[in-house]
């Protein structure tokens, strides 16, 4: 009974820690590219909250489209207006340029949107119908989140190597200045990543709304907040290690949570952070980098001669 119940709760947690590994995803690809730590992303979510909540009578399908297509413009708006002028100057500055387009989302958010009765995305019954597999239950929401999240990972990976542009990005990513040097496109290059995060940000904001319902003008900060740090553990200046990061704190928050009695619920993220904590001092340069140096320390032992083939003959 208890294996089945902690296998329950990892199940659920791949789920939650899937939403993560997306939203880490993006917020590596902009600091790899500009070495910007965009703190509005969270406010990405927000918009396509609000977008939903006012398109989910047209349709689930429309009401998608059109959500991924105002968090999209949105972002590449927000590199336009905000962030070109200011893209040479020194990373303090963007972090400041970053942390005043957040606010001022939130406060357009405050007098317009948010106003009034508090607003919500009504849950669609089929997304919570459940199925029995070997005694875990998994909800049509979690398996279509899993689905969805391999995806996008899987489709990043492609375009990013298998097409120009994405080999643009990861010039951009290694060294921006050189890849300018030999011909790429910085305004092009930069663009598409504000586009490709306003797509991943739009994908984790409709499984994210649909999984609570519930929308406020700050609801982005928690998830920006896990998706940071769970970047800076996996190590956000390699992609693939972001999206490890994501998706551990995320998997840990989500069992943590399940593990811990009702009374101490609400410090889930304090005992989560314990574990950042903790990670950190292992791997202070990130769990990428970590498993990097074990697999080089696991060559080097494979490598290294034997004492037979070391004596002469």
């Amino acid at each position: 009974m208890i294996g089945a119940i902690t296998f329950q709760v990892g199940v659920d947690a791949i789920s939650f820690g899937a939403l993560f590994a997306v939203m880490a995803l993006g917020l590596a690809l902009l600091f790899g590219v500009m070495r910007l730590m965009n703190f509005a992303y969270g406010e990405l979510i927000m918009v396509g909250g609000y977008t939903m909540y006012f398109t989910q009578d047209l349709g689930v399908i429309p009401m998608v489209i059109i959500t991924i297509g105002v968090v999209v413009l949105t972002s590449v708006l927000m590199e336009l207006i905000a962030f070109r002028p200011v893209r040479h100057a020194a990373p303090l500055t963007l972090l400041i340029t970053s942390f005043a387009i957040s606010f001022g989302l939130q406060q357009v958010a405050f007098m317009t949107v948010s106003k009034g009765q508090g607003k919500g995305v009504s849950p669609y019954p089929w997304l919570t119908d459940q199925h029995e597999v070997i005694g875990v239950r998994l909800s049509n929401l979690d398996i279509i989140t899993v689905i969805i999240a391999i995806g996008l990972l899987v489709g990043m990976t492609m375009l990013l190597r298998r097409t120009t542009i994405g080999m643009q990005l990861r010039a951009s990513t290694e060294d921006y200045q050189m890849a300018q040097l030999v011909g790429v496109r910085g305004n092009r290059v930069i663009s598409f990543a504000f586009a490709i995060t306003g797509f991943l940000a739009a994908a984790v904001c409709l499984l994210f709304v649909l999984r609570t319902g519930a929308l406020s003008a700050t609801m982005g900060i928690t998830p920006l907040l896990i998706a940071f740090v769970g970047g800076a553990i996996g190590g956000l200046g390699s992609l693939t290690g972001a999206a490890l990061g994501g998706f551990t704190l995320g998997f840990l928050i989500n069992a943590i949570q399940a593990s811990l009695p009702v009374d101490l619920s609400s410090y889930t993220l304090v005992f989560a952070f314990l574990f950042v904590i903790a990670i950190l001092v292992v791997a202070p340069n990130g769990l990428i980098d970590l498993i990097h140096r074990g697999r080089s320390k696991l060559r080097a032992v494979r490598s290294r001669p034997t004492e037979a083939q070391e004596e002469p003959a």
